[in-house]
């Protein structure tokens, strides 16, 4: 029951994570780890900030949102 519990709230946070538009630091990490072992891995805020830059912030200066 606990395992089952624990497996829908993981999958909730993703869901609302990838509505919202942040991607995974976990993810981030694992792959970092995995694929590019020579590079440091941002902390979590140098993520979360970059990631933000990236989906709010277009080339040039203009404003790549809906609203």
């Amino acid at each position: 029951m606990f395992r089952k519990l624990s497996s829908i709230l993981k999958h909730r946070k993703q869901f609302i994570s990838l509505i919202a538009g942040v991607p995974s630091y976990e993810t981030y990490v694992e792959h970092m780890t995995a694929n590019h072992p020579e590079q440091p891995v941002q902390s979590r805020k140098e993520f979360f900030c970059e990631a933000q830059e990236a989906r709010y912030n277009a080339k040039g200066g203009k404003v790549s949102r809906c609203c």
